[in-house]
């Protein structure tokens, strides 16, 4: 199978074309401002690079930071109404309320809260008023909202107030774009209901996206189908993902590790990507990013969905260093880096500087930083040492020494002997890796949910069965799929033998 994998980020833009396992042609290039025009010029090189056809490709995955821009920087967000069904309950905070002010200027509309919901064991809480709801849904009409965040009580549970909702929504107010709860969130209303919420408000700006990424393949001579990663390692098809942009957030450190994964053939270990930007750390397990399990605020609003555990510190390639005294960003050049850093005949002082002057990498005009002290760039470096060691220690679970794969664009700022780290890994292509673990993913399939009255085999069985079906749904070949995390949790408050299980399963593209 023909496929190529781009990661856009802040700095680079990076493409990779793989046949099989081999790896014919990769490229870097700088990240344009309207994102597009990097995309086209990626895939112009990448094709040129490995001398491949464009027509003979089956597929291409994109990863891309454009949605978590949006949310950070307060733009291209859709005003939208907030459905919550749950009355006579959960009345008192509404959706919203921990928003940050500016963020909820911006997508927030009209709230509206009716009966409906079930408990925690599935047991109807209240009744769906479907009246109520079929007037609210005229009034969003009227009102013109292109999209709806609808959230019920335990619905990951039981979905079927939600559905019914988002059925009596598509009768009244047809092309309204609906985000259901259940679809994106796990239990834990507030969280859930912000992913949701958060989902909606980028409904938008997700086909304006999805749509010029497929006018850039097709642009491109590329006729093959168009897949969008996630912040789980895996992908959706495009007409999917358009209805779920919450789901690539965390993606491009996630691509970058599933690539370390790939590049070094280790299932476990932990990876440090140092981009232009930021240098993100995170915990490989079975050849995938270690899921956080606890609440993840994006943007400064806090959400509970899936994402990777992952630390990101404000270091990179591009960050510009201060002489008097010495200060290592927060600042960096971006995609500017070429233009801006001392070794190309930029004005500004850079990490990537501070590795030619060292003697570390080559690039550019080395004779442009040979006049620094070399004891301001031995110090420079000892804090970056520093600074990655700390990140390292804090991603740590247990003592001892662990595996390091240093990838990234930035990988020669990670020192070869650091605390706490039994070996530093460095891999061919290790500096598109995130293109590469774009290029090689997998479509999964996750269940999270209580059963009640099963032995803890049975759960496990059943579990397993819904997150396949689910995988099998989103586009996986049923022969390949592996069970790649389980967990279950014991409901000792929960009538009837009560158990929380979470199965995620993977498998490759049908």
């Amino acid at each position: 199978m023909r496929r190529i994998g781009i990661d856009v980020g802040g700095t680079n833009t990076d493409a990779v074309l793989i046949d099989g396992d081999a790896i014919l042609g990769a490229v870097k290039s700088p990240t344009t401002e309207d994102v597009m025009g990097g995309i086209t010029e990626a895939l112009r090189q990448v094709l040129a690079a490995s001398g491949v056809a464009p027509t003979s490709l089956d597929a291409v995955m994109i990863g891309t930071t454009h949605f978590t821009n949006a949310v950070v920087q307060r733009r291209d967000l859709a005003r939208i109404a907030a459905i919550r069904l749950c009355l006579p309950a959960s009345a008192s905070l509404e959706p919203f309320i921990d928003w940050p002010v500016d963020l909820a200027q911006h997508a927030r509309g009209e709230i509206f809260l009716l009966r409906g919901g079930h408990e925690f064991d599935g047991r109807v809480f209240a009744d769906l008023d479907e009246e109520a709801l079929r007037v609210i849904a005229r009034r969003i009409r009227a009102a013109g909202y292109p999209a709806v965040g609808v959230t019920a009580a335990f619905s990951p549970l039981t979905a079927a107030h939600e559905e019914r909702a988002a059925a009596i929504l598509a009768e009244e107010c047809p092309g309204v774009a609906v985000t259901q709860s259940h679809a994106v969130g796990r239990i834990g209303l507030l969280e859930r209901e912000n992913a949701t919420l958060l989902n909606a408000s980028l409904s938008v700006l997700a086909v304006r996206t999805t749509e010029a990424f497929t006018r850039a393949i097709a642009a491109s001579g590329i006729d093959a189908r168009l897949f969008l990663t996630q912040n789980d390692g895996t992908v959706l098809p495009a007409d999917v993902a358009r209805r779920f942009p919450v789901f690539s957030f965390a993606s491009g450190p996630t691509n970058s590790m599933r690539g370390a994964a790939y590049l070094s053939r280790r299932a476990d270990a932990m990876v440090v990507d140092v981009g232009g930007t930021t240098t993100d750390v995170g915990m490989l397990r079975n050849g995938f990013p270690r899921e956080a399990n606890n609440v993840v605020a994006i943007g400064g609003v806090r959400t509970l969905f899936r994402m990777p555990d992952l630390l990101s510190v404000a270091f990179g390639g591009g960050t510009l260093i201060g002489c008097e005294p010495l200060a290592i960003g927060p600042l960096s050049t971006g995609y500017r880096l070429t233009e801006r850093a001392l070794v190309f005949g930029g004005p500004d002082l850079t990490a990537t500087d501070l590795a030619v002057a060292a003697g570390l990498i080559r690039l550019g005009e080395p004779a442009r930083v040979a006049s620094l002290p070399r004891a301001f760039v031995d110090e420079a470096l000892a804090r970056v040492r520093e600074t990655i060691a700390s990140a390292i220690d804090r991603m740590k679970t247990e003592a001892g020494d662990v595996p390091v794969i240093a990838v990234g664009g930035g990988a020669f700022l990670v020192p070869d002997d650091l605390p706490g780290v039994s070996a530093v890994i460095r891999v061919e292509h290790g500096a598109v890796a995130n293109a590469v673990g774009a290029a090689i993913a997998q479509v999964s399939g996750e269940c999270d949910q209580v059963f009640q009255g099963l032995p803890r085999e049975a759960v496990i069985a059943e579990a397993t069965r819904i997150a396949e079906r689910r995988a099998v749904a989103a586009g996986a070949d049923p022969a390949s799929l592996k069970v790649v995390e389980v967990e279950d949790l014991p409901l000792a408050y929960m009538p009837g033998n009560a158990l929380r299980a979470r199965v995620r399963v993977v498998g490759d593209i049908a």
